[in-house]
């Protein structure tokens, strides 16, 4: 009795059941890639039932078709021990059909097939044609009408000309509504009294020298010291003023000043 050895290619087709391998003739050897961290409960009871017929091979490092190298490593290797044996790659990568028409030419039994199921026959390779009922030849009034473009009319009844066609009604899709200026919104920040807060923060600033603030916060913890009564909202929005007003340049988290 030949032995048949059964390479599954993990990585492209995820066999779950292996009931159909189960005697002594199959020896089954499962590939793995380094991303195959999980595997099914049935896949692993079943090699666990198929004892010393069945190992793992892991590999460790990824690549391109590194997997595929490692299957036919071991291809090789099973045919030069067991020239006799039958090979099946389970896989639907059409990758190793030139490698199997090449072992094919050396006498060797080999065989590439998409699922277990197809490797031993159980699974049909071409779906069953649909039935379908032979249509009704069609009469010789059909075949007359058919013919003259027009249905014929039935005895005692007049032929009524068909009623034009009567085009669509346009439907009217209403116009979105315009967004509202930025003046008007809802949601718009309203102006600080810059004349009399912003001039004071300025002069402070001025009278600092070199010990300006050089950062954005400590520019901002600067300016509630001087307690105008600002809260964070208003002393962001006087820190855009002086910059608007060209008096500060902000780059970044930095604060230079053109006082």
């Amino acid at each position: 009795m030949n032995t048949s050895y059964v390479l599954i290619d993990f990585e492209n087709v995820h066999v779950k059941s292996l009931a159909l391998l189960k005697g002594d003739k199959f020896r089954v050897k499962v590939f793995l890639g380094p991303k195959n961290a999980k595997l099914p409960v049935e896949l692993v009871l079943a090699m666990h039932e198929l004892g010393q017929s069945a190992d793992y091979i892991q590999l460790g490092v990824s690549g391109a078709n590194a997997l595929d190298f490692h299957i036919t490593y071991y291809l090789g290797k099973l045919t030069a021990e067991d020239p006799h044996g039958h090979f099946h790659i389970i896989s639907k990568d059409t990758g190793f059909d030139s490698l199997i028409k090449h072992l094919l030419g050396k006498g060797l039994h080999c065989k590439r097939s998409a699922s277990i199921e197809q490797m031993l026959g159980a699974a049909p390779t071409t779906a069953e044609p649909l039935t379908t009922q032979p249509k009704a030849a069609p009469s010789k009034r059909a075949q007359a009408s058919r013919g003259s473009g027009r249905a014929e009319p039935r005895k005692g009844e007049q032929h009524k000309p068909a009623a034009p066609a009567v085009p669509p009604k346009p439907v009217s899709v209403p116009a979105k509504p315009k967004a509202a200026p930025m003046a008007a919104a809802a949601k718009a920040k309203p102006l600080l009294p810059v004349t009399s807060t912003v001039q004071t923060v300025i002069e402070n600033l001025h009278s600092r020298g070199a010990a300006r603030p050089r950062t954005i916060k400590t520019l901002c913890s600067s300016i509630k010291t001087l307690r105008l009564n600002l809260n964070d909202e208003q002393i962001a929005d006087l820190v855009a003023e002086l910059q608007i007003l060209g008096k500060i340049k902000i780059n970044g988290p930095q604060v230079s000043y053109k006082l």
